[in-house]
């Protein structure tokens, strides 16, 4: 039997090419109540393993949609954003820090946001854009983002899940 998998080597071997495989995995998405069906791909005697999750094009896509692994991610890179923020916020000027929001915070949250916008996990990045508001503010953790947002002219992060998926 010639599986598709063959065919794409082949093709590889015909056009002087290598697949790594060591570097090649292949994942099986699946919803929580299908169980994992048992998969063995072969290539040049090697077995190709199967992955939980990946990281695709800078976005950690998981088995079954679930994307708490790429918001952990990004998680971690806005933390730093924070701790840059609140190191140099003394010594910037409003206009500046909000540059630098947008330059590295923002494009830290909007790359992939229409896809996983949506998880019910996105509201931990909503948290970490009203603390980064604050830092920029100077004002303390219990104080309303609300005005803050508008003051700064900057979208919050739940207007923005609205916005990018009615275009989709």
């Amino acid at each position: 039997m010639v599986t598709a998998f063959d065919c794409v080597n082949k093709w590889f071997e015909v056009n002087l090419l290598s697949i790594n495989v060591n570097k090649t995995h292949y994942i099986q998405f699946k919803t929580k109540n299908m169980p994992t069906l048992d998969i063995n791909i072969i290539c040049n005697d090697n077995l190709i393993t199967t992955l939980s999750n990946v990281k695709f094009l800078g976005t950690y896509i998981h088995s079954s949609i679930n994307w708490s692994c790429h918001i952990e991610y990004i998680i971690a890179k806005l933390s730093s954003a924070c701790y840059i923020m609140r190191s140099i916020t003394p010594f910037m000027s409003l206009n500046t820090l909000k540059t630098i929001y947008y330059s590295y915070f923002n494009t830290i949250i909007s790359y992939s946001l229409p896809f996983w916008g949506n998880s019910p996990h996105s509201i931990k990045i909503f948290r970490m854009q009203k603390r980064i508001i604050r830092i920029m503010i100077v004002c303390k953790s219990r104080v309303s983002c609300r005005k803050l947002f508008r003051r700064l002219e900057i979208l919050r992060l739940i207007l923005n899940i609205s916005f990018h998926l009615r275009f989709l």
